[in-house]
């Protein structure tokens, strides 16, 4: 969860870099005792990102960190790239319009229906010796 944070804040970076004349405008970052933060950044060539974490309990002895982000920058090609994201424990939700979607289910074969009707209607007994 943690390396997806730092990857996507290389990848910001790398950006960056590629822009030598792009400065900083804004960088903050708070922390509390507890273990919770926020983190937000910004460059003149409009690239932008900001995180949230907070430490949540799942359980009387399971405690994960929870993030809640975004990032968003222009590609080369000039089009606005908005990424959001949720990483927990139940793993890293990335959403934004330039991701690929899955596609569309198959539908289940013929022979599969069949043998599943045939299973229904013909449940295991066991036998007793």
């Amino acid at each position: 969860m943690k390396s997806a944070i730092v990857a996507l804040c290389i990848v910001a970076c790398a950006f960056a870099a590629s822009d030598k004349d792009s400065a900083v405008v804004r960088n903050d970052y708070q922390q509390s005792p507890e273990g919770n933060y926020q983190f937000s950044y910004e460059t003149e060539n409009g690239i932008y990102g900001r995180a949230e974490g907070k430490v949540v309990n799942y359980g009387k002895d399971e405690v994960a960190l929870e993030v809640i982000g975004s990032n968003q920058y222009k590609s080369p090609e000039g089009q606005l790239i908005e990424l959001t994201y949720v990483a927990g424990p139940n793993g890293y939700e990335a959403q934004g319009a330039h991701l690929p979607t899955t596609p569309a289910p198959l539908p289940i074969p013929d022979y599969i229906l069949r043998s599943l009707e045939y299973i229904a209607a013909h449940p295991y007994v066991e036998k007793k010796l």
